[in-house]
């Protein structure tokens, strides 16, 4: 979704502004490649901190 669509990755996520500026950059052809890059990469990043976070709570359950 996020080559696709990429303002639409931030919208799903509820990042409204940055889902506007990404639109902006996709409506130029020269935008669309680092929209695509910069939507992937963000996802990627939001995916690692939810990961990390449940990462944490783990070790935290187990050492109490």
């Amino acid at each position: 979704m996020s080559f696709l669509l990429p303002f639409r990755s931030f919208m799903v996520r509820g990042e409204i502004i940055t889902g506007n500026i990404c639109f902006i950059l996709l409506i130029t052809i020269l935008g669309w490649i680092p929209a695509a890059i910069w939507a992937a990469l963000s996802l990627q990043n939001s995916r690692t901190g939810k990961r990390n976070e449940r990462l944490i709570r783990t070790i935290q359950e187990n050492k109490n």
